[in-house]
């Protein structure tokens, strides 16, 4: 069981959480759910370990293994020893027991404390760790000649996946991920959802992927107006709950407030008259009915519209023997496809097997190697980057920033833009180096939404943003007129979005006619 009791938490003068006491049961999966800003990550590192609570208590199994961030850590070991790390006992007994051996000592401490680490060793299951190890990075799909390269040599997305597979490693009792999905791809994900649902620990995880809570989770600990409530069922189920929660007390308060009304209306009648018992009884009614006051949902969701200036033609692009290479071989073999107004292509594949390079292409910010690409008639390309971070230029604020791309709009109209992006009130005026990653993809969108293109490139939009921004991004796209390509691990997106599937997959790029849903069942996604 990992209990917490009587915990409280601010950051920068906010409070986060005022004496929350809740506990969390083995062979249950916990999502921990909250908008941006609500205390989930600092939650999570109070529940590791790694930050005190500004008073309580935490108490947690020996055996607790959280998603490290940090890949520097390991900068100099393996991939494999990497993940074996993840189980400090196991790894100090292999380290203690290879010095022992190095060092020649042939002495009788020497043999009882090697005795002492071979049990060690034994209980830890150590003489199946590598093949354990490696059966971790398999799934999360690390190749094998990486295994022996040190964490230096992997790339960005790589590291990542190790030290996920060192939170799994290891059997622990109590398992803590946040946002273990990002960086993963659609493999990827369905692995680590089959692993977590055969999980018997405790299991506390923080996501923004709506259908990944909704699969794996039995519960969720919802933060809430600086408490922590836990609802059974996954996400849906706790959003639907929580609506209908707050549907009954709002008619209750409002059959209290006409109760009231009624009330003061015969005290305002015969408070001159001979009736004086029954009014101040009336009055003192009033005073017990006074209504709570209802706070307003923690859920806060932005409003995603993608208003078209005006229509493109009907051809949009056309491909001819596509390709790319960067000089180390093609990205992805000669392609040949034809894009109509209107059509919505979601494309999907590993990391690194050309997803960005083609929305690169496709948006005109990178010329392919061979083959020919025809842009239709008035077709107006709007593209968010994956990587938006150079996009954004400093020393603006964000009012400022967006309005120079049109500077002929009301700035009102701007603010109201911003306002529908949750930059509420003054928060329009924070300068753009200040943003959060989460703050610049709302503040992208909002560029997005002024400059109505007919054509849109996403590249996985969904990075930094909560669920709901996830779900009001999926509902937005759904009614987009326009022309999409959107490359997204997120599968929800993908459903409600998508109408053709580009799958790029050993270099080459299968057109799927269908939704993601037929795409999934015909090809086991």
């Amino acid at each position: 069981m990992l209990t917490v009791s009587e915990v409280s938490k601010s950051y920068a003068g906010k409070k986060l959480f005022i004496d929350v006491s809740t506990s969390f049961a083995p062979a249950n999966r916990y999502g921990l759910s909250g908008p941006n800003g609500a205390g989930k990550s600092t939650f999570m590192k109070i529940l590791d370990g790694g930050l005190d609570p500004d008073k309580g208590t935490v108490s947690r199994p020996r055996k607790t293994a959280f998603l490290k961030q940090d890949h520097t850590l390991f900068n100099d070991n393996t991939a494999l020893d990497t993940v074996i790390m993840g189980n400090g006992a196991l790894w100090a007994a292999q380290q203690e027991q290879k010095q022992i051996y190095e060092s020649g000592d042939h002495s009788d401490e020497a043999g009882m404390r090697l005795a002492e680490l071979e049990g060690v060793i034994a209980e830890e299951n150590g003489y199946v760790a590598e093949s354990e190890a490696e059966e971790l990075l398999q799934g999360l799909g690390i190749p094998a000649q990486a295994y022996q390269s040190t964490m230096r040599e992997l790339s960005g997305g790589q590291k990542l996946r190790v030290l996920l597979a060192q939170a799994l490693f290891g059997q622990p009792d109590c398992l803590l991920l946040d946002e273990p999905t990002n960086h993963l791809d659609l493999d990827s994900i369905e692995w680590l959802e089959e692993f977590l649902l055969n999980y018997q620990g405790i299991l506390i995880v923080i996501s923004h992927d709506r259908r990944f809570l909704n699969d794996i989770c039995t519960h969720i600990a919802d933060i809430d107006f600086e408490v922590i409530i836990t609802y059974p069922g996954n996400y849906d189920d706790m959003v639907r709950t929580k609506s209908a929660m707050r549907e009954r007390q709002a008619q209750q308060t409002a059959a209290r407030e006409k109760k009231i009304t009624d009330l003061k209306d015969f005290i305002a009648k015969f408070s001159a008259g001979t009736r004086a018992s029954q009014v101040q009884s009336r009055k003192k009614l009033v005073e017990k009915l006074q209504p709570a006051d209802i706070k307003r949902s923690n859920i806060a969701r932005p409003f995603i519209r993608f208003d078209l200036g005006r229509e493109s033609g009907k051809h949009v692009v056309d491909f001819e023997d596509l390709t790319h290479d960067y000089g180390n071989g093609d990205v992805f073999e000669p392609f040949r496809a034809h894009v109509n107004r209107g059509e919505r292509i979601g494309v999907i594949g590993k990391d690194g097997a050309g997803k960005t390079t083609l929305l690169r292409i496709l948006a005109g910010e990178l010329k392919s190697n061979a083959g020919r690409i025809e842009r239709g008639h008035e077709a107006q390309w709007g593209y968010l980057p994956q990587e938006h971070e150079s996009t954004i230029e400093p020393g603006k604020t964000i009012d400022t920033w967006l309005h120079d791309f049109k500077p002929g709009a009301d700035l009102e109209d701007v603010r109201g833009l911003l306002g529908r992006m949750l930059f509420r009130g003054d928060e329009g005026l924070k300068a753009t180096a200040t943003l959060s990653g989460g703050e610049r993809v709302r503040m992208l969108f909002c560029r997005l939404m002024l400059l109505k293109f007919n054509t849109l490139a996403l590249d996985e939009p969904t990075n930094h943003l909560d669920l709901e921004g996830c779900s009001a991004l999926s509902e937005g796209l759904a009614e987009y007129k326009g022309t999409l390509f959107v490359a997204t691990h997120d599968r929800n997106l993908l459903s409600e979005s998508c109408t053709r599937i580009w799958y790029i997959k050993d270099n080459t790029i299968l057109d799927f006619a269908g939704r993601y849903d037929e795409f999934a069942a015909r090809y086991g996604h």
